[in-house]
């Protein structure tokens, strides 16, 4: 009835090349590259983030997160004001800034 299944049996187990530390070691390879390749990156990313928000001041040219370029008018803790045109004014959130741009970009554009 089993004629193209054959029959597994089993043999005495015998002892692994690598021991029975093996599936450990392989275990903190794999965290210590997935620390290495991911976690640390993005802390890395996030602190220099950190760094660029502190630095800004009353007329740095800042692109935000949606895409708005302009002018800072007035930087509070949580608060910053950007001027994207001639009048107009924005509030927005800090961290919403991704980054500064050069001084004259927002002429140019």
């Amino acid at each position: 009835m089993n004629a193209l299944i054959p029959e597994a049996y089993a043999q005495a187990a015998g002892a692994s090349p690598g021991g029975s530390f093996a599936p450990l070691l392989m275990m903190v390879v794999f965290i210590v590259i997935f620390y290495f390749l991911l976690i640390r990156p993005q802390q890395k990313k996030a602190k220099e983030h950190q760094a660029m928000l502190g630095r800004i001041a009353s007329g740095d040219e800042v692109v935000t997160a949606g895409g708005i370029l302009g002018k800072v008018v007035e930087v509070g803790d949580t608060i910053t004001t950007v001027e994207i045109a001639d009048g107009v004014r924005i509030k927005v959130q800090k961290f919403q800034i991704t980054s500064l741009v050069p001084k004259g970009t927002i002429k140019g554009a």
